[in-house]
């Protein structure tokens, strides 16, 4: 029988696994994703698992927390970003929240662009 591979986050909180620590609280931890996509990507996670944002509001609530104490330190543009499933782009099953610096003109395009006519607007 296989075995679940085991969560990523889980293991970084637990330390097995090694991470680039941003900035650590009792129960979220704030880290250098393996690929970021600009200077100063930032993951938020919960050391609690939960598989996305709709499971436990507590944790996610938290979560956010944290990523706006992070975010209070500078008045750079950011995008905040989380999924929930694989459809909305959600690859790693434990909560985190994506810190995404921007600047005019990055090249970033957002992960709801279908590139299908115009832009709607949000």
């Amino acid at each position: 029988m296989n075995q679940p591979e085991p969560c990523p986050f889980c293991e970084i909180v637990a330390g097995r696994a090694p991470a680039t620590i941003v900035y650590e609280w009792s129960d979220v931890l704030a880290i250098v994703p393996l690929n970021p996509v600009v200077d100063g990507h930032t993951l938020v996670i919960p050391k609690r698992h939960v598989p996305d944002f709709s499971t436990n509001p507590a944790v996610s609530a938290d979560a956010m927390l944290h990523a706006a104490q992070l975010m209070q330190v500078t008045d750079r543009p950011v995008n905040l970003i989380t999924s929930r499933g694989a459809a909305a782009t959600q690859s790693v099953f434990h909560l985190h929240l994506h810190l995404v610096p921007r600047a005019e003109n990055d090249g970033l395009a957002l992960p709801w662009y279908s590139g299908k006519g115009s832009r709607g607007r949000h």
